[in-house]
Parts: structure tokens; sequence; C-alpha cells
């Protein structure tokens, strides 16, 4: 069993770091809000830490999922972050979602201090992270991944090293370029059935069952015929997450049309009050537009 510190309490990292404590992990947390830290060591085994630096002194992997660029930097630099804390030889393992520009970035910092790094974001939203069945894309050297790699399994239903540092973030970025696209093709073919009198769950019914078929559809359909959108990704995580991959693409030379175009659909849901609501919520833009 190994020392680990968790940074970043929120829907995911919460029960992430229950999983690691429940196999055994020794495990100590740290939250911006103190409070949740405290709240997580009522519930599970383990310690909490009032500074990044603290909960990673002494550990052999430092784990963050926290909410963007300037987060993670926040965490992992300057002398409360974790990169002063943490041992020769430590590994920090990145399950935030960040632009592949500021994980290259602290990849190469933590090198200058000795310290392996492994961006590794997720995917499976809150169930996913709460049922210890998350998809993990990881980036990063060979060895750093393979020593991570079983302590990233208490959390993971699969997990892949992809390529070297920002190849989970890139991998991640088409992760979320394929949600917007399907989650847009779903909320128009549920708009269309209401439209032309149809049963939504007659239709999910048949259709599910052949090409169409898809997570999103099996999950979410119910929830977007009762239009109710509280179940999943916030739509202002889609919309930074999106920004992340149309940035990229002006960088690489990806053309990504229909991912600008669902950006900006989320953008009018955010107008309509819904940037806490869940990414199928593409449905409530389409119904206001009656």
């Amino acid at each position: 069993m190994a020392k680990i510190a968790f940074l970043g309490l929120g829907v995911m990292g919460f029960p992430m770091a229950g999983h690691l404590a429940a196999k055994g992990h020794e495990v100590t947390v740290y939250n911006r809000s103190a409070a949740k830290a405290e709240a997580w060591v009522r519930h599970h085994k383990g310690e909490w830490a009032a500074t990044p630096a603290d909960a990673a002194r002494d550990c052999d992997f430092v784990m963050a999922c926290v909410g963007n660029d300037d987060d993670l930097r926040a965490v992992c630099l300057g002398e409360n972050g974790a990169f002063a804390g943490m041992k020769k030889g430590a590994i920090f393992v990145d399950h935030t979602t960040v632009s592949a520009a500021v994980t290259r970035e602290l990849s190469a910092a933590a090198a200058d201090a000795g310290l392996g790094f492994v961006d590794a974001p997720v995917s499976g939203g809150q169930a996913g992270a709460e049922n210890g069945v998350l998809s993990v894309m990881c980036g990063g050297a060979v060895d750093d991944y393979a020593k991570a790699e079983p302590v990233i399994d208490a959390y993971a239903k699969i997990c892949r090293r992809l390529g070297e540092s920002g190849a989970g973030q890139m991998t991640k970025m088409c992760n979320q370029i394929a949600i917007a696209g399907l989650v847009q093709g779903l909320s128009e073919s549920l708009h269309f059935a209401e439209k032309a009198g149809l049963s939504i769950s007659d239709v999910v019914e048949v259709i599910s069952q052949g090409a169409a078929g898809s997570w999103q559809m099996a999950n979410r359909y119910k929830t977007m015929e009762a239009d109710r959108y509280d179940f999943g990704f916030a739509v202002d995580w889609m919309r930074k997450d999106l920004g992340i991959c149309l940035d990229t693409a002006n960088e690489t030379g990806a053309s990504l049309p229909v991912t600008a175009l669902v950006d900006q659909f989320y953008k009018e849901v955010q107008k309509m009050g819904g940037g806490r609501w869940d990414t199928s919520s593409l449905l409530a833009r389409l119904r206001k537009l009656d």
C-alpha cells in the first residue's frame, strides 16, 4: 500500500479519494475549503492537511482533481504547493481537465524538482467516480505511468497511457468533442420526437438498440424528457473544456465546426441560467426556441 495525498474534494475528488482509502492506502487530503476536507475525514479513514505541501509531504503519490489551469498551478507551485512538499522520486498524478500547455509546463517543473508527473484526466462523471468505474486517459513517462497505474485502478474501469506528457489531456479533448456533438444530436432527436407527437420512451426503446444507441441516450433520455438537468457534468465546466479544445484546434490546425457551434449553444444555456445544469440541457434550449 502507498502513502498518498489527494488534492481537491469536489464531486469527483471526494469519492475518488475515498476509493483509495478503501483499498488500504494511507490517504491525506487537501481542499481549498477545509470544511470539505474535514467532512471527508469523517466519512473515510485518513487525515487532512492545511496546505498542498503539507498533504504531499513524504507521499509516494500526489493526486489532484481541481478546477482549471490556474487552480492546478496554485496547488502545484509556490512554497505551499505540492511540489515543495514532495520527496524526490514521488509521482504527481493530475486528474484535472486542463490544457496540454499547462500540463507540459508543470511536467517540466516536476522533472526539475526530481518528481514524476502523469496527466490523467477522467471521463465518467460523478456516478463513475462514486462507483469507481472511470475511464482514465494518461500521458507521461512509461516508468511513471507504470508506477501510478495500480493506484489509479482504485477508481478506474479502464486506464491507458496514450503517449508522452500532454497525451492524456489531448485524449480528453477528443472525448469532449465527441460528447458535444452526440448530446446535440440526441437533443435534436428527442425534440423531433416531441414535435412529431411520438412517445420518447417508445422511440428510445427502439432506436437505442441500433446504431443510434449511446451511453448518453441510455442514461439521460428520461431526465431530458422530464426537463430535469441536475444529473451530471455542468455546462460551465463543459464550456471550459470546449474552450481548451477550440484553442488547441487553432494551434494544431484541426477543424472543429460542430464543436464550435455546440459551444455557442451551451453559451445560450448559460444565459438561460443553466450554467450549473448538466450537459444534456441542450434540449432545454431547443424547447425554449419553440
